[in-house]
């Protein structure tokens, strides 16, 4: 049976524990024989990005949330806005979203190319990216000035949140109160990154979300797409993958509903040459999963799993990253998969994937174990 209280309980105690969060940790190097894959991603990234700062997706689409997919993958590499390689491009990029901020707190401009019918997604990725970087301005100013965005933005994504506690492409007020997975779970990252950083994130909002979450599960264990549409329906394999970060993000990394996802998960993914819809976004979230799990993990939460069922990150790793290298282009980037036919395109991909492939690194609180 399991306990709603008992996960919303749990996000107390996390807030507490995120204060004591460090800015940075050094992890684990990455295994060398990817090094090259990275180093050549990143390299795309860094000429791909326009003159302003910004990145954009095919017919110039999804600004914002190539912008900052792009800027947390030089993040990941180690680089801030004081320092490394990719400091440069990363104060470029910040200032792009900094400059399309409204005052309302909403991080993205409604007017630009595609975001009119979807600006909360760009916002939770850009929310996520502002709050990782505030702590390394060292211009006392821009410092402040970046803190009050990122505190405007965390309400803005409290404000838009619909009264079962999830997020749809737009705010509950200009969506008629719809709401939908993916949203959702960006927008939880977001916040969270934001109180890494400091930022009082009302408990409520949390708790909400949790409940969404909770509300989302169907029998088999798999998230559904919307409660918005009176929930049920047939589980989704990305919305469920991230919904298991999102507990891991909630402090609830042994509970029923967290080992129904990743059992939900292990029944529809596959790793390496099998693609299915979406599963960049899908494996950009699976990976953090792996990650988290480590290499002992799977077994404490199920002790009686057998060899072959056990999900080790070393395993996932080996897998999923030579997947990765062999798949890249030539110029660094990767542009296949069945959603980037669309309006994504290889900047989005480019940016999940070295996230990914950096997470040894620990660069980034909100990527650590």
């Amino acid at each position: 049976m399991r306990s709603l209280s008992r996960h919303i309980v749990l996000a107390g105690g996390l807030f507490v524990a995120l204060l004591a969060a460090p800015t940075r940790a050094h992890g684990e190097e990455i295994p060398k024989e990817y090094r090259e894959t990275v180093k050549k991603g990143l390299e795309f990234l860094a000429k791909t990005q326009m003159k302003d700062g910004k990145w954009e997706g095919i017919n110039g689409e999804y600004v914002i949330p190539c912008t900052s997919l792009a800027g947390m993958a030089f993040l990941c590499e180690g680089s801030t806005l004081k320092e490394g390689k990719y400091r440069d491009n990363l104060r470029r990029a910040v200032n792009f979203i900094l400059e399309r901020a409204q005052p309302n707190g909403l991080l993205a401009n409604p007017q630009m190319r595609g975001e009119a019918g979807r600006y909360m997604y760009g916002h939770g990725f850009a929310l996520m990216f502002l709050a990782c970087v505030v702590g390394e301005e060292d211009n006392e100013p821009r410092r402040k000035k970046l803190m009050q965005v990122v505190e405007k933005a965390a309400k803005y994504s409290h404000d838009a949140q619909t009264n079962r506690g999830g997020w749809g492409y737009v705010s509950a007020k200009d969506g008629s109160n719809f709401d939908e997975g993916s949203v959702t779970i960006t927008q939880i990252q977001g916040l969270r990154a934001a109180r890494n950083a400091g930022v009082i994130v009302p408990p409520n909002a949390i708790k909400m979300a949790q409940k969404y979450l909770f509300d989302s599960t169907n029998g088999s264990g798999g998230i559904t797409y919307s409660l918005a549409y009176g929930g049920g329906g047939d589980g989704r394999p990305a919305l469920t993958a991230a919904a298991i970060c999102c507990g891991f993000s909630f402090g609830e990394y042994q509970g029923d509903l967290v080992k129904k996802w990743i059992k939900f998960c292990q029944g529809h993914l596959r790793i390496g040459g099998h693609r299915i819809g979406h599963d960049e976004y899908t494996h950009y979230y699976y990976c953090q999963v792996a990650y988290v799990l480590g290499d002992d993990r799977y077994k404490k939460l199920f002790p009686d799993a057998k060899s072959d069922e056990l999900l080790t990150w070393s395993a996932y790793r080996k897998e999923m990253f030579d997947e990765m290298k062999r798949s890249q282009s030539s110029d660094g980037s990767w542009s296949t998969g069945n959603w980037t036919a669309g309006t994504v395109g290889p900047t989005y991909v480019t940016g999940c994937y070295l996230t990914m492939m950096q997470l040894d690194k620990a660069a980034l609180p909100i990527y650590q174990r």
